[in-house]
């Protein structure tokens, strides 16, 4: 097996040798992208976007810039030797059955599976009498398997579930209502987006959406969220609207949730993702008025639990690292509420489950869980495996048990069974993902950032790696909107590591991993500081001797996308390879589509002040490719229904670094058809996506 292994991995590098000869010979003749000035103004400094026609994505001229660029794109990737070997590592990697925590809603037991190479999860659930049956299976929706479901709600009996319906990845949804008994569809709703379903009983649920965007709906600003009442069997039209809609109630983003209990209907508000609003109403007192919690968006409140009128909250207000408080709505202002578990130096998350409080806690980006009962006193201390991220911990009140995961880098994610009463925990169901963990090693380092912050970062490889010789190593980060990068296993990233290379993670700042502080440090006039930490990763992996720029790749999705560019215009000496995924790249204008204008806590807007504007142009990826610069070897990828990051962020990317790259490294985009941001992705698309990076990456990692 050994010897098998090890053939596979020279193969690999052979190929990497090979491409290197061939990627030097060739001569890349791009499609070309016409300029079309359009000069802004912003504190009397003109701004010229020669690309601005991009952003109509719908528009026949752009429709042909993306076939275009998608034939040079996948006419490269295809000659690449290494793809089909990634691509047949990855499908073995990803052929094996998955299967979720089981939960009771009614007189079933529910959970997810996938059988191995499905392109969707399947939902089964199981009788009383143990008899195993199909309940929503999302692969019979579409032929490709791009269409997905998501936030799926029971009402209060479990005999009617109501699912969210996404075509392509996009965050416009449709909501069907179905029989959990007949598998029926009863009802049906459309244009839902940012949304969950909190069923009132058994006559209908609330939902939230946007009124209909004026033109392109994958494009169009969504800045007015409203929150909706939908009685069963009446039109979507007659719906009332419960909040939103008053005086002074023009929300971004609005939603609503129903405690267990049925008592409280709890409504969040907010303008940014950072910081909320919170509103209260008890269901059970008739004509009883919204009791406002929390009047402004300096903190983050949600609520955990509640039980006989005393709510359970989790916060960041007067607390950084996250307490847990209790209040009734008689007593609800915030100097009135009453600390359950207080604030410690690690960042808390509180699930609660059968009676309990379950504490997750991050030390430097590691889980630790305590449970504590509902007066806040220390139950006791949850042993986990070891090293990694323990997610779970969930359900309903009168459950006696409650299920968690756990993994790492190197680790498969195993499923475990926790008697709430006696804290025993047992595996319930254990990874059979065919990857040899025992071979691999995953280690946490820590290294100082330009200012001298000291920032983590774990680094998993084959034990056996060959401390004499730089390797092949991706270097992926986020560093924002308050978001932790906890470890977790990724089967396409084992195939990678599978392959000889490394993969390092760093807990930059404007993550969560220590806190609102931590946070705030990478966001507005401090961004700099997250670029700042990747950059001293990559330096940190070089000056160890891991890797050097010939071999790294830098990569990152979204947030970690505009990381991605604003590190490679930068630096690009320091990598050779850079995969900026969907990313935000023109930080002049992000705010001006769909639901950007709420990410302006981390990034400001260039309409924000002179200081603000100049900072966002000192670092927009759109706007610093300058010409006469050898750039890495660039994938960007993206994809046509992405409604949240809008593709034109990419286009716009590509065409600058093709106009302006003055060293003879590819720059390509890969356009995804029928795809949104991520979720939902179908499995195939998964393993096509993955081969082509890796084999991309692999080919581009320079010898000297």
């Amino acid at each position: 097996m050994r010897a098998l292994f090890v053939a596979i991995l020279s193969g690999l590098f052979m190929v990497a040798c090979e491409q290197q000869s061939m990627t030097e010979q060739t001569q890349f003749a791009y499609p070309e992208t016409e300029q079309r000035p359009v000069t802004d103004v912003y504190f009397g400094i003109d701004v010229t976007d020669p690309y601005r026609w991009l952003e109509d994505d719908m528009s026949e001229a752009t429709g042909a810039w993306v076939d275009a660029q998608n034939v040079v794109t996948f006419e490269y990737l295809e000659k690449l030797p290494g793809k089909q070997q990634f691509a047949a590592s990855l499908a073995r990697l990803l052929d094996y059955e998955r299967e979720s925590a089981p939960f009771v809603e009614g007189d079933y037991t529910y959970f997810r599976r996938n059988s191995g190479l499905q392109n969707q999860a399947v939902i089964f659930r199981l009788n009383a009498a143990g008899e195993e049956s199909v309940f929503l299976d999302p692969n019979t929706l579409s032929d490709d398997g791009t269409t997905s479901i998501a936030a799926l709600s029971f009402s209060s009996s479990g005999k009617l579930a109501a699912y969210q319906k996404s075509d392509g990845g996009a965050d416009w949804r449709s909501v069907e209502v179905i029989d959990t008994e007949t598998l029926e569809v009863v009802d049906q709703i459309d244009d839902v987006k940012f949304s969950g379903l909190a069923w009132r009983g058994e006559a209908g649920f609330y939902y939230s959406r946007y009124d209909s965007p004026e033109g392109n709906e994958l494009t169009a600003k969504t800045d007015h969220h409203r929150l909706y009442f939908h009685e069963l069997g009446t039109a979507q039209t007659d719906d009332a609207v419960i909040f939103g809609d008053g005086e002074g109630e023009k929300y971004r983003y609005v939603s609503g949730y129903v405690t267990e209990d049925q008592q409280f209907l709890v409504i969040y508000a907010s303008n940014t993702t950072s910081g909320n609003r919170l509103f209260i109403k008890d269901l059970k007192v008739p004509g009883a008025e919204l009791v406002v919690v929390a009047n402004d968006e300096i903190s983050d409140i949600s609520i955990v639990f509640s039980q006989d009128g005393v709510l359970f909250a989790q916060t960041n207000r007067s607390a950084p690292n996250t307490r847990l408080v209790r209040f009734t709505l008689d007593a609800a202002q915030p100097e009135q509420w009453q600390d359950v578990i207080g604030e410690t130096e690690n960042v808390l998350n509180v699930a609660a489950a059968g009676g309990s409080f379950f504490a997750q806690y991050m030390v430097d980006a590691i889980a630790q869980v305590k449970q504590y009962s509902t007066t806040g006193e220390l139950v006791r201390e949850i042993d986990l495996p070891g090293p990694g991220d323990a997610g779970g911990f969930g359900g309903k009140a009168s459950d006696a048990v409650t299920y968690y995961s756990f993994a790492n880098y190197k680790t498969p994610s195993t499923l475990f069974r926790l008697d709430i009463a006696s804290g025993e925990s047992v595996v319930y169901r254990e990874s059979r993902a065919p990857f040899d963990s025992a071979a691999y090693v995953s280690e946490q380092i820590f290294y100082a950032s330009k200012d001298g912050t000291q920032v983590p970062m774990i680094i998993t490889h084959r034990a056996d790696l060959d401390p004499n010789k730089a390797h092949p190593t991706i270097l992926y980060g986020y560093g924002g909107f308050n978001v932790s990068l906890t470890p977790s296993f990724s089967s396409s990233m084992a195939a990678w590591l599978e392959a000889g290379g490394v993969y390092a993670v760093p807990n930059i700042r404007g993550g969560g991993e220590y806190g609102k502080a931590w946070h705030d440090a990478g966001t507005q006039l401090r961004k700099q500081n997250v670029f700042d930490d990747f950059i001293a990763a990559a330096e940190y992996l070089i000056d160890s001797g891991i890797t050097d720029a010939n071999h790294l790749a830098i990569r990152g999705g979204s947030n970690g996308g505009l990381l991605v560019g604003a590190v490679m215009t930068q630096r690009p000496d320091l990598m050779a390879v850079a995969l900026p995924a969907v990313g935000v790249l023109d930080m002049l204008r992000y705010h001006t589509f769909t639901a950007g204008a709420g990410w302006a806590y981390d990034y400001g807007t260039a309409e924000q002040s002179k200081a603000m504007f100049q900072y966002l142009l000192g670092y927009s990826p759109v706007h610093n490719v300058v010409a006469g610069t050898a750039y890495p070897a660039t994938l960007v990828t993206t994809g046509d229904h992405d409604d949240r990051v809008v593709p034109a962020h990419s286009f716009k990317f590509a065409a600058h670094l093709q106009a302006k790259q003055a060293g003879p490294a590819p720059v390509l985009i890969r356009i995804e058809k029928d795809a949104g941001h991520g979720a939902g992705t179908p499995t195939e698309k998964i393993i096509d996506q993955y081969a082509d990076i890796f084999a991309f990456t692999m080919a581009n990692m320079r010898t000297e």
